[in-house]
């Protein structure tokens, strides 16, 4: 069994679907599917880890109201440690509005909140030393320990001997590689979609793209593509992983599911290619299923997809 830290983002998601249009201002319209979730990369990508069989627990914040002790109840309901999950008074829990349209595109509307008051201070070596690997998921998202807080908090967990791993989100302020480089050359695992790793490196190609984080030191870098796939990269190798045909219910997800698949398969020492697989597999597997965790049940599940569509 492996052993991951997940450090990040925790988020209440009310989920509606399908909405391919918006009110008018000042109208209301009826909505199918309306539902709440607990999302964040931390959330996702620790429970779905939990759920392949990992030794689970998070670090992040929430506020000390009811969506607080939702995604808590959450991540204890699915077996992950939440000792270093903390409440903070300066922010109410951090929530989403995810609107999925009939095609399972996502459009959000995002309030960070408690996110806000994560800090380096608030990862304690306790909750990482006897961890194989700390993931760190919601960079761009955590203001409070974004850029040289994150190559801090890095530089400590490589002293222990564990490796690091980061993925991406979104960057509203435009900053991209001003903001992350600091923590590269720290960093072991980078795990990003086409589009936010072509912003931060500046590279059109997919090869030249990898190849930037590489040039960095960093071990692997595995870049997800959706619906073309995965594209795994080290100084040896260089594996395009072909995607899975599956019916899109609700995107939300999928690259945190990726993640955790990939992370497992990388930790066990699988060939890359079959760690692409399965990490495919995990995101195919989420989209199926509303909300963001709900459609990876389990490794036997992941690996009968893999056996049966690989």
């Amino acid at each position: 069994m492996v052993t991951i830290t997940c450090v990040g983002i925790v988020v209440a998601d009310l989920l509606g679907r399908p909405i391919d249009r918006f009110p008018e201002k000042g109208t209301l319209s009826l909505v199918p599917e309306m539902e709440l979730h607990v999302g964040g990369g931390a959330h996702n990508t620790g429970v779905v880890l939990a759920k392949l069989g990992a030794s689970v627990r998070v670090v992040a914040k929430v506020g000390k109201d009811g969506l607080g002790e939702v995604v808590a109840t959450a991540l204890s309901r699915n077996g992950v440690d939440i000792q270093w999950l903390s409440p903070t008074d300066e922010y109410h829990t951090s929530a989403t509005m995810a609107m999925v349209a009939s095609d399972g595109e996502r459009t959000f509307l995002h309030y960070t909140g408690a996110n806000r008051a994560l800090k380096e201070e608030d990862v304690p070596d306790e909750a990482f030393s006897d961890a194989q690997c700390l993931h760190l998921t919601g960079t761009f998202l955590l203001p409070g320990i974004d850029g040289e807080p994150t190559a801090r908090l890095f530089r400590r967990v490589r002293e222990k001997g564990v490796l690091t791993s980061l993925d991406t989100y979104w960057d509203d302020t435009g900053k991209w590689l001003a903001t992350i480089d600091p923590c590269l050359s720290e960093l072991d695992i980078f795990i990003s979609n086409r589009d936010e790793s072509s912003r931060i490196s500046g590279k059109k190609e997919l090869v030249d793209n990898a190849r930037f984080f590489l040039d960095r030191g960093i071990k692997v870098v595995a870049i997800k593509m959706g619906e073309e796939g995965s594209f795994i990269m080290t100084n040896e190798e260089k594996i395009l992983v072909p995607p899975f045909a599956v019916e899109a219910v609700d995107g939300t997800g999928a690259g945190d599911a990726f993640s955790a698949g990939f992370l497992v398969g990388y930790l066990n020492n699988w060939d890359l290619y079959q760690v692409g697989l399965f990490a495919n597999a995990c995101g195919s597997l989420c989209v199926g299923k509303m909300g963001a965790t709900q459609g990876v049940e389990g490794y036997e599940q992941v690996k009968k997809f893999v056996d049966m569509n690989g």
